[in-house]
């Protein structure tokens, strides 16, 4: 392997001759050696959207020649499309300022700016850091990682299955079942009406998440160091902060306390939460489907899921409910990141969090999990579910708890005898009514209805 000698303030170091980095990122890459989690490539690509937004704003005013803001524009564009993935090596678990991985997309775009231009025209920190500081860089790259990956990315995945739950509410509508609480039987409910409470779960979700852009919405980058905002022109939060918004279409304000952007990181605690929220949603929903299909003989066996792989090495025929586990080991790892993301964000002491590498990698994990096993769930799992009606009728007209619609005519004690003779008689609910004397037959007939118990629209 060929190198070449790059240096930085404490001296020369070699570096891959085919790499763009130079050396800090080097030094960074000898140093910590550590795990296999990388800075996820969300915020370099976020990353190419600040160093570019500065350079348009250090060019508007006036610090910045055009001729590198266009380098600087043409390599964060090459960035974006993922010519250059090859070149952020960096572990997650480095400075907990994140300065090191900005060095790194310092680096890589003088490097490669000079190369297009053919003469060593951009310096990784007079030029493609200028105006800023990692400090104000990182967590700028944070939120707008976040705000990318959660309207680009994970609303998507809900809008789907959301609108598979409203498919399968209208094509199966009427249908009514037992229901049941404490996993005990209960009440009737129709199989609509429950996946109807699915699916609102996930639109509240998806109102909840999306509170949480505007506050995310707001950037860091102007603060520079400490807060102060030290070696930025007067209006560059501001400017930046447009300029970050004409190049990713979405409306991104400066922070109004710098102070507070460097520091705290409540805003990504806060949207984090409401991850949370979908992921123990999206336990609930996957265990009740898992449970109403559980059998095929011997389990609730009220619905049907797609048979997508053989289930057992040892039990021929065996078919599990694989997408199910699935999105509950994702809801698993997300209520777990949620410690991991609160944890880091107290540790802001002073004028700066030294915990966010560790917290925007379990962040946009969550991001991504969610939204990929919200797709692999819909496609894979939930546009398939079919109702076994004669099972559901079965359970329906089996369930003793169908003795409260009796409650007005012989009231809730007696009702209660009934439901108890029933079971200990092993006999029906009409057969226990009439042989205690609460209704005659054809009385018990009249006002027992179990279908219309559901109450649907």
């Amino acid at each position: 392997m060929e190198y070449r000698i790059e240096h930085d303030s404490m001296g020369e170091i070699e570096v891959r001759a085919d790499r763009y980095w130079g050396a800090q990122t080097q030094r960074s890459f000898g140093n910590f050696k550590i795990g296999t989690e990388k800075i996820p490539m969300e915020i370099i690509v976020a990353f190419s959207y600040l160093k570019e937004a500065a350079a348009l704003a250090n060019f508007r005013l006036g610090k910045l020649d055009e001729k590198r803001m266009k380098l600087i524009s043409t390599v964060c564009e090459e960035i974006r499309a993922h010519k250059l993935d090859d070149n952020f090596p960096l572990a997650v678990w480095q400075t907990g300022s994140g300065t090191q991985s900005n060095m790194n997309v310092n680096e890589v775009i003088a490097n490669r700016g000079n190369e297009l231009a053919g003469e060593k025209l951009l310096h990784p920190n007079d030029s493609c850091n200028m105006s800023q500081s990692s400090n104000d860089t990182f967590p700028t790259a944070m939120h707008i990682a976040a705000v990318c990956e959660i309207e680009d990315k994970l609303i998507p995945s809900i809008d789907l299955l959301v609108g598979t739950f409203k498919e399968l509410e209208a094509k199966y509508k009427g249908i009514v079942k037992s229901g049941r609480t404490h996993l005990q039987d209960a009440v009737p409910i129709s199989f609509s009406q429950e996946i109807s409470g699915w699916r609102s779960s996930l639109e509240r979700d998806r109102e909840l998440i999306l509170r949480t852009i505007e506050p995310l919405a707001e950037l860091a980058l102007g603060g520079t160091a400490v807060g102060t905002g030290l070696n930025a022109p007067a209006g560059f939060d501001t400017e930046s902060a447009k300029a970050v918004s004409e190049l990713t279409g979405k409306t991104f304000v400066t922070a109004a306390n710098k102070y507070h952007a460097l520091t705290s990181k409540d805003e990504l605690v806060f949207a984090h939460g409401a991850l949370k929220a979908l992921a123990a949603d999206m336990m609930k929903i996957a265990n009740d489907i898992r449970w109403l299909a559980s059998g095929p003989r011997d389990g609730l066996g009220e619905i049907t899921i797609p048979a997508n792989e053989p289930g057992s090495s040892i039990m021929p025929g065996k078919v599990n409910p694989t997408q199910c586990e699935s999105v509950t080991m994702v809801a698993v790892q997300v209520i777990a990141n949620d410690t991991a993301v609160g944890m880091a964000a107290s540790q802001g002491n002073f004028e700066l969090n030294v915990f966010m590498p560790v917290m925007i990698y379990n962040f946009l994990q969550s991001v991504r999990l969610l939204g990929d096993s919200l797709r692999s769930f819909n496609d894979n799992c939930c546009v398939g579910i079919v109702p076994n009606r004669e099972k559901m009728h079965e359970n329906l007209h089996n369930s003793l708890m169908l003795v409260t619609a009796l409650n007005p005519y012989i009231g809730y004690e007696n009702a209660a005898k009934t439901a108890k003779y029933a079971y200990n008689e092993n006999i029906s609910l009409k057969e226990a009514c009439v042989k205690l004397g609460f209704l005659t037959a054809e009385r018990f007939d009249e006002v027992f209805h179990p279908e219309e118990m559901a109450k649907e629209d």
